[in-house]
């Protein structure tokens, strides 16, 4: 649930959220093939509670003519109380609340596969996967990227924070985290940058100004262009796919769809580990970006199906 300018916008990025989510779907091994739905609010129109149960009421009706092609789920401008409000229209809802057997809000489970894909980075370019010292700065403090600020302060990270939001400074105190201002986040210097806000923030304005070892965040969408992938390669800058850094929150849904058992979705999702080590090693050895093998292991399962 998102605002945009247009109609056209809104479908661009639908279609390239779906992408991903194939794509995401492919390399973490999940019996999903993959897709997104977009909710578009006008810039201009304030939306007020009516309007909103309205509108999630229709998605719920959308949803539910594509009888189970589809399985929706909360992501950005959404949350488990609305995926409620959906299931009065559709029983193709994941991500319902705990009381309703559901998994509950993914974004914790996510937060969990970015810190093991961080970690798995560290391991890559250090030599170690510790965290305790490593510099991390954390570009968006909601739902997910706080989690993951916690997480990385807890292993004793030094941490960097930024948001849009200013009131999210609280939450820099609480973690003794120095606060960075948005627009000077991405310049930071800090061993990993991890952007947990909106994607496009990776282009050929941004990159040459970079001054981080690694990439490993939530943001979806994180290149302007997948070129920019050979630019980060070039600068020497290690680059986590982000469709499978982010896998944790599918990951969570799919455990929650087949009965949800919490356990085997955290140890799933701490697999994201594994996965990252054999795509950076299938990169090395073929001498290919991170993303070139991360986008050749999805097209081999989505080829066979298997």
């Amino acid at each position: 649930m998102w605002a945009y300018d247009d109609s056209r916008s809104a479908l661009a990025d639908a279609l390239r959220l779906s992408r991903a989510m194939t794509y995401k779907a492919a390399v973490a091994d999940l019996a999903q093939g993959g897709g997104k739905g977009v909710i578009m609010l006008r810039p201009d129109t304030p939306v007020t509670p009516r309007l909103r149960k309205a509108a999630l009421l229709d998605f719920g009706d959308s949803v539910a003519a594509l009888e189970g092609r589809y399985i929706t789920a909360e992501d950005v401008g959404t949350s488990s109380r609305d995926m409620t409000v959906i299931s009065q229209r559709t029983s193709h809802v994941a991500g319902l609340a705990r009381s309703r057997g559901g998994g509950g809000d993914p974004s914790p489970l996510t937060a969990l596969g970015v810190l093991h894909a961080i970690r798995a980075s560290c391991q890559w370019t250090f030599s170690t996967s510790s965290l305790r010292g490593r510099s991390i700065c954390v570009v968006g403090l909601g739902h997910v990227g706080s989690r993951v600020a916690r997480l990385c302060a807890r292993a004793g990270a030094r941490l960097l924070v930024s948001d849009v939001n200013q009131s999210r400074r609280r939450l820099a105190e609480q973690l003794g985290a120095r606060w960075v201002s948005p627009d000077r986040a991405l310049e930071s210097a800090a061993d990993v940058m991890v952007p947990c806000a909106l994607g496009g923030v990776l282009n050929e304005r941004t990159v040459p100004r970079l001054r981080c070892q690694i990439i490993a965040g939530a943001a979806n969408n994180q290149l302007a262009d997948e070129g920019i992938a050979d630019l980060l390669a070039t600068r020497g800058i290690l680059w986590a796919p982000d469709f499978v850094v982010n896998a944790g929150g599918l990951i969570n849904i799919a455990v929650e769809l087949a009965g949800y058992d919490p356990a085997l979705a955290r140890r799933r999702v701490r697999g994201i580990a594994d996965t990252l080590q054999g795509i950076f090693e299938g990169a090395r050895t073929a001498g290919i970006t991170p993303l070139a093998a991360a986008n050749h292991r999805a097209r081999e399962r989505l080829k066979t199906g298997a």
